[in-house]
């Protein structure tokens, strides 16, 4: 190298340096920018794919009845697909959380197709199931894929996991906003992890802009009436909220204790969907009704129209414990969001505001308690049911939060801070440890 090269070079070197002094956030940025755009465009691509086969398989279902009597056979194949090939993803969502406090090694890929057939499977033949479980699990399986090829270490690993809860959250529900907070909340109780918000927002915003790119639609709601903002309708909702919270814990407490029952009564794991199908099953046909199996997108679309009974919720609750703690795959959240839109709109019965208001505070305040994201569902809230109503979601979302106390859908969530300074609990303990 010649002189005049050599003082080239380091003329350059240093121009580079001084640049990156200057705009330090330059290479974070650049880096998690082109891994986000791998995220959202693989996991919204993903939760396009599986929105569109669960549309079918409960057209197809609603359609063909009989199908609901084959859900125990159904039952005892995801059983055995899962007990002899997918024990190291059993864990589902809590593996993804585990992973976040501390990273092992890189999440298996057969997570996506197990969870994703496991759910259809459930829906195809009547299972009471949601799709936010089987859209964080297969979005964490295919994101985590990355860290080989752009060699991220044990940090970067957590931030990418965010980054992919919150991709599959937002492109699932169409709420990327919500979405990327909810990666950002989900795993620590009480704190947010803001070194990750830059790769948890992009990577929400990019997935949800790709699933509409196929052209996928998500459910509308409307809420007709809201009132003013002032003192009675203030305390209402607070009332509104501490029944959603308890509501919340019941959930909790119930499905963890259900699932306790299922394993230690049926010692062969695939004869445990086999019972839960027959209970469902034989419910559904004794009932005459299918309003309490699938998701349920009706029911919580008439939630919003009309006063409904105060046993809608219950009977979703009944359902959805039976089938998942049975070992059927799927989430809980959008059964949640049946359970507290339909006990929103029953409450109108004794609490004096309108139903539709009610329903929307219920649809994310459950959620809320249920899964300790407070900030993720007052987005959630505002982006399905519009800013006018955000200080009525703010407020019930807040108190179902507080009193529904440490208890949580997912196992394997860490306390951060304490819901109150009267709880003797220590930091960093799982919700299972308590």
């Amino acid at each position: 190298m010649s002189k005049k090269q050599r003082t080239l070079y380091r003329k350059s070197t240093f121009h580079t340096q001084y640049f990156f002094r200057k705009y330090p956030a330059l290479p974070y940025i650049s880096k998690w920018l082109c891994i986000s755009m791998i995220i959202g465009a693989l996991v919204g691509t993903a939760s396009a794919g599986f929105l569109k086969s669960l549309e079918w398989a409960t057209n197809f279902r609603e359609s063909h009845i009989w199908l609901i009597a084959l859900l125990p056979v159904a039952g005892f194949l995801i059983g055995l697909l899962y007990y002899y090939y997918g024990k190291d993803v059993e864990a589902g969502n809590n593996l993804l959380i585990d992973n976040i406090h501390d990273p092992k090694g890189i999440i298996p890929f057969k997570m996506a197709p197990f969870v994703y057939l496991g759910t259809i499977v459930t829906h195809f033949f009547g299972g009471s199931a949601g799709r936010e479980g089987t859209a964080l699990q297969m979005a964490g399986a295919i994101a985590d894929q990355l860290s080989r090829p752009f060699k991220l270490n044990r940090h970067d690993r957590k931030i990418l996991l965010i980054a992919a809860i919150a991709a599959g959250f937002g492109s699932i529900f169409g709420t990327p906003l919500a979405g990327a907070v909810f990666g950002l909340e989900v795993f620590l109780i009480g704190k947010i992890r803001y070194n990750a918000i830059f790769p948890a927002f992009a990577s929400a915003i990019l997935a949800d802009l790709v699933t509409s790119l196929w052209n996928v639609k998500h459910t509308h709601y409307h809420i007709d009436l809201i009132p003013e903002l002032e003192f009675l309708p203030v305390l209402y909702s607070i009332l509104a909220g501490i029944a959603f919270g308890i509501c919340s814990a019941g959930f909790s407490r119930t499905i963890h204790w259900a699932g306790s029952v299922f394993k230690s009564k049926i010692k062969y794991p695939p004869f445990r969907p086999v019972i839960g199908g027959i209970i469902i099953a034989l419910a559904v046909f004794a009932m005459g009704t299918t309003r309490y199996i699938g998701l349920g997108i009706p029911v919580i679309v008439e939630s919003f129209e009309k006063q409904l009974p105060l046993y809608d919720f219950a009977l979703k609750m009944i359902f959805t414990i039976v089938t998942l703690s049975a070992g059927f795959k799927g989430g809980e959240v959008t059964p949640l969001f049946f359970i507290g839109a339909t006990l929103g709109s029953a409450l109108s019965l004794f609490i004096p505001l309108p139903f539709g208001l009610l329903a929307g505070m219920g649809f994310v305040a459950v959620f809320a308690g249920a899964t300790n994201t407070p900030l993720a569902c007052m987005l959630m809230g505002i982006e399905l049911f519009g800013a006018e109503s955000g200080v009525y979601i703010a407020i019930a979302c807040v108190v179902s939060y507080l009193f529904s106390g440490h208890h949580s859908i997912y196992a394997k969530q860490k306390i951060g801070e304490a819901k109150n300074r009267r709880y003797s609990i220590d930091r960093d303990k799982s919700i299972s440890d308590l």
